[in-house]
Parts: structure tokens; sequence; C-alpha cells
């Protein structure tokens, strides 16, 4: 079996287990290629394969349609693989399409019977003879966006109902593009130019952030696998994550909770703008989560960090009243900031899901409260766009907690690229304003008597 057979074999499969299990396409995509041998040159082409054909499925649905309508029950393996075919016809620049439609066609021969491998060969070649039908037939506009970007109706209307038309179809359409790879620098350990000399010597094509001061963008390589990673100069994180420490506004030898804190990565900026100093409390519910934290802290050099396993809502009876500096909520949420990383999101995540969430970053709110310093800072971040999950839940904590404010001095420590996009005690990033996640961000403070 050629290599090039494997690849879409393998693609094919995996399409089918997403599907089937709801699994997410990260987790999977990175075992198939260790499993199945993938030689690294065809890394790049099955993932694209893999993430494209989520990414565009409803568009690709769309131009499907008219083709597949009189065969009512085709399998859906044939379906994901007519899926996949048109994505490399129609997104592809580099695959002829004679090659695309001959690889359907070899695969369909492979796992089903002749007459299988004869339908998807009509119906991949009526595609290329008559064309793909138009967009411009969907007359409701957001449903055109939905269709268009391939991200679900009631999303798009909800997202239309709270940005406006032209910022929804913006966002819908940078969820569509891969991420950038970004890193954050242990100033702890190395100076930022330092440790892009040494990412550059190793072959890695990286560049500052324009954002941060302790941000790396990488255009090329995995940071995962250098030496400055390995050696613990470097974690990989978002930008956007990485604004939730500077909204802290730590100072040396402070104790600082953060509430949900697996897998670290912001528990670790905070350790590193802490100088090593002070004491950073991380909870986190789950215990191979808060190994993993712990692992992170060892590797970076980090001795100010206690991770604990808890369910932060019971957090106010393990600790004292008013013991704590500073506290960081970065809460559970739907996610909906990072589909770009999660293409599969989009297709399993449904509205009631939003609502039972704001209970839950509600009642943690209540929970860690109690907890801080009067005069302290209290930040909860999320990586979503949704004002129920976001703005909200705030309106809904400072009504029912009068001992807590707005802290409007949030912006004056803020990377200055970020200044604008502030209002008052709080930030919504879109993935459209700086290329990074969709992100949440609020600064309260806790009256002093």
């Amino acid at each position: 079996m050629s290599k090039k057979k494997n690849v879409r074999d393998t693609a094919l499969q995996l399409l089918e287990t997403i599907e089937k299990n709801q699994a997410y396409s990260n987790l999977l995509l990175n075992s198939a290629i260790d499993k199945n041998e993938i030689n690294p040159i065809d890394v790049g082409l099955l993932t694209e394969l893999v993430y494209g054909t989520l990414q565009r499925k409803m568009t690709i649905d769309f131009y499907l349609k008219p083709f597949i309508e009189k065969n009512k029950k085709l399998q859906s393996w044939v379906i994901n693989l007519l899926r996949m075919t048109v994505y490399q016809m129609v997104y592809l620049d580099k695959i002829p399409e004679r090659a695309a439609i001959f690889e359907a066609v070899e695969i369909a021969k492979r796992r089903g019977h002749k007459g299988i491998a004869s339908l998807v060969n009509g119906v991949l070649r009526s595609i290329q003879r008559n064309g793909l039908p138009s967009l411009d037939s969907i007359a409701d506009p957001a449903e055109r966006i939905s269709i268009e970007t391939s991200h679900p109706l009631w999303l798009v209307r909800r997202w239309v109902d709270q940005f406006g038309e032209e910022k929804t179809l913006e966002m819908c359409e940078v969820n569509l593009t891969a991420p950038l790879q970004t890193g954050r620098v242990n100033l702890t350990r190395i100076s930022r130019d330092e440790c892009l000399e040494l990412l550059e010597e190793e072959g890695f094509e990286v560049e500052p952030s324009p954002i941060l001061p302790e941000a790396v963008k990488c255009l090329r390589g995995n940071l995962a696998s250098s030496k400055a990673f390995k050696y613990g100069l470097l974690t990989i994180q978002d930008e956007s994550s990485m604004l939730v420490a500077n909204a802290l506004g730590i100072r040396e030898e402070e104790v600082i909770l953060d509430a949900c804190a697996a897998p670290g990565g912001k528990t670790t900026h905070i350790a590193e703008k802490l100088g090593n100093s002070g004491k950073v409390i991380s909870l986190d519910l789950h215990e191979h989560k808060v190994k993993l934290i712990s692992e992170n802290a060892e590797r970076l050099g980090l001795e100010n960090i206690e991770a604990q396993k808890m369910d932060s809502r019971q957090a106010a009876t393990h600790f004292e009243k008013e013991s704590i500096d500073r506290v960081l909520l970065d809460a559970p949420c739907s996610g909906l900031g990072v589909m770009r990383r999660k293409p599969d999101m989009k297709y399993t995540k449904k509205e009631q899901d939003l609502s039972q969430l704001q209970t839950i970053q509600l009642s943690l709110l209540q929970s860690v409260a109690p907890l801080l310093k009067a005069g302290g800072t209290l930040v909860y971040s999320t990586c979503t766009v949704d004002r129920e999950e976001n703005q909200e839940v705030i309106e809904k904590f400072l009504h029912e907690h009068p001992e807590f404010e707005g802290d409007t001095t949030f912006a004056e420590r803020m990377p200055v690229a970020i200044k604008p996009l502030i209002n008052g005690y709080d930030v919504q990033i879109l993935p459209q304003d700086f290329g990074s996640d969709g992100f949440y961000i609020a600064c309260l403070r806790k009256k002093v008597e």
C-alpha cells in the first residue's frame, strides 16, 4: 500500500471515529500518527485532510447534496469519503482533481464493492463536470453564514444577536483558519531575545509577539519539540491566555489562588511573575491534572507552586477567610473561543449547554469570593465569546455581592495593544482581534470597608 493511500485511509478512519464517538480530533490525530507510522512528510497532508474536512463539513454537505439526494442509504464511511474528496477538489490547490478522485475510487474498492466504487466515481465525476451549487441561492443572511463557514445555525443566530452580522461573519471565517502556535518565555531563566536566538539556532522560524513582551510566535516547527521547551525556558500558551496573569497585577511575595488550574499554563505564568517568590495555590478536580501542574512547575524550575486536588466549590471550607491576596478563576466554559483548535466542537455543542455552565460558573465565584482579602483582586476568565457565560455571569455576581466592584484600573496594567478593547473592568477578545483565541477577562476588587 503506498503512503498516500495510507494517509487517506487513515484520514477516513479518523473522520469515522470522530463522528461516531464524538471524540476530539486533536487527541485522535496524534495517536493515529504514532500507531500507523505515518511518514513525517505525510503528517501535514493527514492533518489537513482531517481538520479541513471537519472544519468545512456543512459547506461540503451543501455542495454534495444535489449529487447524492437519490442515494438515500449511503453508509457513513462512503459519505465521509466523498466529503474528504470534495474537500481536496475545492480547497487543496496542490492536489490534482483526477488524483483525488482516483484515490477515492481505490479506497471505495478496498472498503466496499464494485457498485460502491462506481457510485463514488459517478458522484465525483458529476461534480467535476457540472460544478458546485452556488451559495447565493441561500436568501437568509444567518443561514448563508452558517453554510458558508460551517457553523451551526443556532450559534450563528446567537452571535448575530450579540455581535452583529459583520463581526459574526469575521469570527466564523477566522475559525476556519489554523491558529499560529505561540509560546511564553520563562523570564525567570532567560530573556525573550536569548530564547528567540536559541530557537532560531535549532531551525525554528519564530518572531517576537507584538502583543506581549514575554510571548513568541512560531511560524514553522512545533515548540514542544524544542530544547528551550525541554529545559524549561518556554511554555506553550496562547496570547489571550497570557493576558490573565497581567490582569491580576501581581506583586512579589503574594499568595495567589488559581482555582481551576490544570494543565498549569496560567499557574506557572503567575509563579514566574512572582519571581519564584510568594505562593501560588493551584487547585484542580482531577488527580492526573494536578500531576500535570506539578510536572510543568518542575520543568520550569518553579518552587512556589502548591498543587492540590480539590473541587474549588469546596475551597471556602479548606482555606481561611480573607487569607488570599489575589484569586484567579479561569472557569469551566463552552470553549467557543477555541474552535479553531477543535473544529469538531462546532457540531457537538448544544445551546442548552451554555446556561447549565452559567450555574457552575456562578457557584465557583461564590465559593472563592470569601477567601479574598479586602482590597484584593479577583480575575474571572473564560475561553469563550458568549455573553451568557461572560458579562452576564459577572453582572449577576456583582449584583449578589455588593462587597465587590469592577476594577477600573484594569486597563493600566494591560499591554498597549489590548487597551482599546477594554471596557471599564472587562474585555472580550474575539479571534479576529489579533489572531489569538476568543477570550473573556473581568477584573473585580473586594472593597475595603
